[in-house]
């Protein structure tokens, strides 16, 4: 009958078909050599029903989006069927080997990120940012933070707090440095103009943990010089 025949595998239909009404079928293919195209002026729309009748499933190709509804959405690799993104109402699962973002701003999430593992790109520097909130990364047994071959920086607006419960913070360096420590101020009168130029200082610290300078002596003149600490 023209471009439709009837085979022992079935229906085989040739060219280019048009269908009015509703098609149900089992098993749609194509040639081997030629790809199967569903056209629609308006959309193509795919349904899954179960014996009842009642939709599973759908997938609408559209103009302006393309849409599916289900309990589970899967993409598999083509060898070996490896599970590439699994998508359901609870979760969703990136099960590639990397997952890259290319977009110039990067990529935004409005809640929490849990990951046992965050990197750059080689040669690439890493940058964790909250332009109007906090940045808070969380770890029931820890936080490590290295950088084994360059510097680590850590600089704030206002204060910048370093509190451990129940440990105790440990700095291990051949140098530590402090700079711009505040000079204490003498309760009596100030050492003479003509005295030799200070060059090595007691670090002290005031009842509040506020850390000071007071020049060194015979012995420790924190105390001559603890006025700083009615400052703070």
């Amino acid at each position: 009958m023209g471009n439709l025949r009837v085979t022992k595998k079935g229906i085989r239909l040739e060219g280019v078909s048009e269908f009015l009404l509703p098609l149900y079928v089992k098993e749609i293919h194509s040639r081997k050599d030629s790809p199967l195209v569903l056209q629609s002026d308006r959309n193509v729309t795919v349904n899954a029903r179960n014996h009842m009748g009642q939709l599973t499933g759908q997938l609408t190709v559209g103009a302006d989006a393309v849409e599916a509804q289900c309990k589970r959405f899967e993409v598999r690799a083509n060898e070996g069927g490896k599970l590439l993104f699994s998508a359901d109402e609870d979760e969703i699962i990136i099960g590639a080997d990397r997952l890259k973002v290319t977009g110039t701003e990067g990529a935004v999430f409005g809640h929490s990120v849990e990951t046992p593992h965050i990197r750059a790109e080689p040669s690439q520097d890493l940058k964790l940012e909250s332009p109007t909130r906090s940045l808070i990364m969380e770890a029931p047994r820890g936080v490590q933070v290295s950088a084994a071959a360059g510097d680590l920086k850590a600089t704030c607006r206002k204060e910048l707090h370093l509190q451990s419960t129940e440990g105790e913070i440990f700095l291990n360096a051949d140098t530590i440095r402090l700079g711009n420590l505040p000079m204490g101020s003498f309760s009596s009168s100030s050492p003479s103009s003509s005295a030799p130029r200070q060059t090595i200082y007691e670090v002290c610290v005031c009842p509040s943990g506020k850390l000071y300078l007071s020049p060194a002596g015979a012995g420790s003149t924190c105390q001559s010089s603890s006025n700083i600490c009615l400052w703070s």
